[in-house]
């Protein structure tokens, strides 16, 4: 749905490294759901990316309304590209706790991430508690909520005593929670900073002050995932 495997194929390929040195993660597109629909969607993915094998895909969105509701149909198909070898491992987005439990419920391939909207603003608890007993692994995209948590005076209060900025202090906090971020810039300079989470510890109180900014559905920048029901045309 980003339309960029075509170029991010290109850019490993022109940056000199072994694929096997690359994780690549893609995901199905919303309008690609029927398994026959999907083979084709990966077989796509494959070919745009100019590889053999992704290392991660997940299923973009549960779309729980459309489909008649069947997203566990999907995921058996994608059981298919993990057994073939061409997915080395799969998973999924934006699915909630009843969306997990029946996948887990109703398939063999317990999936390995559940990519979610995770961020002071939004703690995603309950999804996160669940992702845990299942066996699931927290990925948690908008991790800085597009730039809005950054001027929260809480974490630029924690950010000045620890002579660090805003951002690196909330995604020092993602990392310390176990979850995996993914922070998205065009900025060499941020990314740079976006690296620098590793010489520093937040300490505890730090952290219950930043999970204390929670505000649950009201934190939200993106779409409710048990309402959300785009196609692409």
């Amino acid at each position: 749905m980003y339309g960029n495997e075509k170029g991010v194929g290109e850019a490993v390929r022109a940056s000199g490294l072994d694929r096997s040195e690359v994780y690549i993660t893609s995901k199905l597109n919303n309008g690609f759901h029927r398994p026959d629909d999907a083979r084709r969607a990966f077989d796509g993915t494959l070919e745009a990316l100019s590889s053999d094998y992704v290392d991660l895909f997940l299923i973009h969105w549960p779309l729980p309304t459309l489909y008649d509701g069947d997203f566990v149909s999907t995921w058996l198909t994608l059981e298919e590209f993990y057994r073939q070898g061409r997915a080395r491992s799969i998973g999924l987005s934006n699915f909630q706790v009843s969306h997990l439990r029946r996948l887990v419920q109703e398939s063999e391939v317990v999936p390995a991430v559940n990519q979610i909207e995770v961020h002071p603003y939004l703690c995603n608890e309950e999804v996160r508690a669940t992702n845990a007993e299942l066996g699931l692994i927290t990925e948690a995209w908008s991790p800085i909520a597009k730039g809005r948590v950054l001027k929260d005076p809480t974490i630029g209060a924690i950010a000045s005593r620890l002579g660090r900025t805003p951002a690196p202090v909330t995604l020092r906090w993602h990392i310390q929670r176990g979850d995996i971020i993914f922070p998205k810039s065009t900025a060499p300079a941020r990314m740079k900073e976006n690296l620098q989470i590793f010489d520093f510890e937040l300490e505890p109180e730090d952290i219950a002050a930043i999970s204390a900014l929670d505000r649950g559905e009201a934190g939200r920048t993106g779409p409710n995932p048990d309402v959300f029901a785009y196609l692409p045309n």
